[in-house]
């Protein structure tokens, strides 16, 4: 019998869901918990055998990895005034977590994400 044990085959269902959530309450440490969720991408992707659980990783990655870009380049908004600075890293902010609503929502439905 070659069946995977029940708690194998639910890893990367359950992991997902983790690094989601991760992503998800990451404003409330300052981005270290979506640092621990990039780092956990980076380690499993190799992993993934179904190319459904290979598109919500690369949609984390993505959002992940762009919200980064976006900050670093908004950052020089800081030196000028606090405001449009404030103002540029909330909306990157909303942005992030709409795309992270966005990816679980569509998890959770079983739907994959676009490339």
């Amino acid at each position: 019998m070659n069946s995977p044990i029940p708690h194998e085959a639910d890893e990367p269902r359950t992991l997902t869901h983790v690094m989601y959530a991760l992503h998800t309450v990451t404003w409330f440490s300052g981005g270290i918990f979506s640092v621990v969720a990039i780092l956990i991408n980076l380690v499993k992707f190799g992993d993934l055998r179904d190319d459904f659980y290979r598109s919500h990783w690369r949609w984390q990655s993505r959002t992940f990895w762009f919200a980064l870009l976006w900050f670093a380049v908004t950052s020089p908004l800081f030196l000028l005034l606090f405001l449009p600075g404030a103002a540029a890293w909330f909306v990157i902010g909303l942005w992030y977590l709409y795309r992270c609503l966005r990816g679980w929502i569509a998890f959770s439905d079983r739907r994959p994400m676009p490339a």
